[in-house]
């Protein structure tokens, strides 16, 4: 009620207190925060997920050879991140195109990028901690005989305590090293077959074309 008094008294008092009120109510606003507004370059748009208009209708396209590891290695971890991004705009844009050839390229630098930003953390975590994978393990065999990595997690409760870890096997009966021997023999055939089925693949290619062979 007195504020209420105090207001009528000011807006009964003339223009002196009619600018007292006013300055008594900006001062009671709330005061806005707003930012500068930001804009773009015109380039940063849809625009740029596709290819240049001057290459379109062109039947040959010049491109680059892809990003090797050895090339990877070479580069900073900055270099790395930023060409991470330039890597993944060119694969949204070849997404829109029809260029298999360069699309596979950008596709296996991004993979040997990955490889190199792999090693990098492996090595790091290995000069620190000194373990080998990023989650810890160990290896360990199944009941097939299989060798795996089986990664350690976390219990509510001790291991000698928890019945469902205990009914689990991380070993081989002996009976199964005569399986396992077999196995492994299959797998080498498959490999001696693939191998001999590329080199026959090769030769009739060169029988077939006898001057690319010469160039190459």
């Amino acid at each position: 009620m007195m504020a209420a008094a105090a207001v009528r008294g000011l807006l009964s008092g003339g223009r002196g207190s009619a600018r007292v009120l006013s300055s008594v109510f900006r001062g009671l606003a709330p005061r806005l925060q707003g930012s500068s507004l930001h804009s773009s370059a015109a380039r940063t748009g849809l625009h740029e997920f596709f290819d240049d208009p001057k290459n379109w209708g062109e039947t040959t396209m010049k491109s680059g050879d892809l990003w090797t590891i050895n090339h990877l290695r070479c580069k900073g971890s900055e270099d790395l991140h930023k060409l991470w991004y330039v890597l993944l705009k060119e694969k949204n844009m070849l997404m829109t195109l029809e260029q298999e050839s360069k699309r596979q390229r950008v596709n296996k630098s991004m993979e040997n990028l990955h490889t190199v930003v792999t090693e990098r953390e492996d090595a790091l975590r290995l000069l620190q901690t000194g373990q080998e994978k990023a989650r810890p393990g160990d290896w360990r065999k199944d009941c097939f005989g299989d060798t795996t990595w089986h990664r350690f997690k976390e219990w509510p409760i001790p291991w000698y305590m928890n019945t469902r870890y205990q009914k689990q096997k991380f070993y081989a009966l002996p009976y199964v090293d005569h399986y396992d021997r077999l196995k492994i023999e299959k797998q080498l055939r498959i490999e001696a077959k693939q191998k001999s089925a590329a080199r026959d693949r090769q030769r009739k290619l060169e029988k077939r074309f006898p001057h690319i062979a010469k160039k190459s």
